[in-house]
């Protein structure tokens, strides 16, 4: 049950606003809509044979508690639980049913934009919020809107929370806002934005948050994994945050700008639905849009996948402000709507067919993008060490290839799985530089994966950065004298453990 019994018909719509008989025609049916929906969420299956950055760490995760091993206390994971055990669903494979599944994530948040539209203004706004999140998370990089990693995933109970806000249910709200903390920390913007909605009814929505975040923390203490879960999520994730980045208000600027470029028609349509809406539209609006805007800053990243904070609150305002532009002003209205559409199908359009292609004629995409590059090459080394492998035997890579797990359905016998945890330097950016920011407790680590003994071992970072390449490190070079290389991709050396003598 998604939302109470009470909230469940057809008659949500908040009476302030649009009548129920609102001039404005829409010329498709809600089957219609609902057919556009799904077309667009289903663009995400040409991307069967490919596993992007941060989805295969999840699949990874899921595969390695398949086999056992506890978040947190039994393999380093810095990202809160849900994640994980999202993936759990289909099981921790890629292809058909991973696509499958996240289309199915997007149609829920469709469904929930649409809901949330026309319970604040009417059915028309509805429907176009539901069409507007389906077109941009489909059409913009792919990095951004193809994996559900942490902040694809915060946008169901986001929707739901600012949902169960607007209708005036607190306990509800902090409900949804604490099962969001337990895939995003960022969640905690999303109950601000509601705790403000609701500031008389706070100890509600408050009580309802904690619901959901003590059940996780009591689910980390009785599985014995404090420790970890503090070291990985909190300690790593504020180091991570707190990393200097270079020119971040440039860097702010120039991405904002370019994010705002492709989303032209959310970002005009809000402006003209915010000057036309109630006092009482606008400043929710705009405390929403701030919070979610403040999000994004977090860490002065501002990384593409940062920006799914923004969408839910820029597609709920853009639907109300194109509704109404399509009654004042049709013709122009709609040419101009169709040219900021036009841009980003343009834009990402065509990869969707040369995919397509690719995935028709059985061969390798296509694509000069480095993040494609080493997912096929690590599909290619899965190929290798399958040829090899034994039931039971067990892997680590070397740099941050969690796709390599994935592909060989094999999970470390260690705490550790890739290297970040090892070297102290981020995925982001060990392909470049070597500075590390977790320098003490990465030694530490490398002795304790020292006393490890996996079947195979994988250099994936090597060849790409060969001053953070394995045997660099004097923790573990009698380490990896136990292993012989027996194979080798573009970016990958295969090792595999030496076997005593019988």
């Amino acid at each position: 049950m998604l939302f109470p019994a009470t909230m469940r018909h057809s008659g949500d719509r908040n009476p302030v606003g649009e009548s129920q008989n609102q001039p404005f025609p829409l010329h498709w049916t809600r089957q219609t809509t609902c057919y556009l929906v799904v077309a667009l969420a289903c663009f995400r299956l040409c991307h069967i044979h490919l596993l992007w950055p941060d989805e295969d760490y999840h699949l990874a995760a899921a595969i390695h508690i398949l086999n056992g091993k506890v978040p947190y206390r039994d393999f380093w994971y810095d990202k809160p639980p849900l994640g994980a055990i999202f993936y759990l669903l289909i099981g921790g494979y890629s292809g058909v049913s991973l696509r499958l599944l996240d289309a199915g994530y997007i149609l829920l948040a469709c469904y929930l934009a649409y809901r949330l539209a026309r319970a604040w203004w009417s059915e028309a706004e509805g429907r176009i919020a539901a069409l507007l999140l389906a077109f941009f998370t489909t059409f913009y990089l792919p990095t951004a809107v193809i994996p559900f990693a942490a902040d694809a995933l915060m946008i169901v109970p986001h929707l739901a929370a600012i949902y169960c806000a607007r209708r005036k249910l607190p306990l509800w709200a902090g409900l949804y806002a604490g099962i969001g903390f337990l895939v995003n920390t960022k969640a905690l913007f999303v109950l601000a934005t509601c705790a403000i909605w609701l500031v008389t009814e706070l100890a509600l929505l408050l009580f309802g948050f904690a619901l959901p975040v003590l059940a996780g923390v009591l689910g980390v203490l009785l599985s014995k994994a404090w420790a970890g879960y503090y070291e990985q999520v909190w300690q790593w994730g504020l180091m991570y945050s707190n990393e200097l980045v270079m020119h971040p208000f440039r860097t702010g600027f120039v991405r904002t700008s370019g994010w705002i470029g492709f989303h032209a028609a959310l970002a005009i349509g809000a402006m003209f639905g915010f000057m036309r809406s109630t006092r009482d539209d606008r400043w929710k609006l705009a405390i929403w849009l701030a919070l979610s805007f403040a999000a994004v800053c977090l860490g002065t990243r501002f990384g593409p996948h940062y920006f799914l904070q923004l969408l839910p609150p820029l597609v709920i305002a853009g639907s109300r402000g194109i509704v109404l532009a399509l009654k004042a002003y049709r013709r122009p209205a709609t040419a101009l709507l169709a040219i900021f559409l036009i841009v980003p199908v343009i834009r990402f359009g065509p990869r969707y067919v040369s995919l397509a292609l690719d995935n028709l004629w059985h061969r390798d995409p296509h694509w000069s993008n480095l993040a494609v590059d080493l997912d096929v090459d690590s599909q290619n080394a899965a190929a290798k060490i399958r040829v090899l492998a034994r039931p039971g035997d067990t892997l680590f890579v070397w740099g941050y290839r969690p796709d390599l797990y994935v592909y060989t359905r094999m999970s470390s016998d260690s705490r550790y799985w890739d290297s970040q945890s090892l070297t102290g330097v981020s995925a982001d950016r060990h392909y470049s530089e070597t500075n590390a920011m977790y320098g003490w407790p990465a030694a530490a680590h490398r002795e304790k994966l020292a006393h490890s003994s996996p079947t195979f071992i994988v250099d994936g970072l090597g060849r790409l950065n060969p001053k953070l390449k394995l045997s660099v490190y004097p923790e573990l070079r009698s380490w990896l004298a136990d292993y012989r290389l027996v194979d080798e991709t573009k970016s990958c050396w295969i090792y595999r453990r030496i076997e005593e003598p019988h």
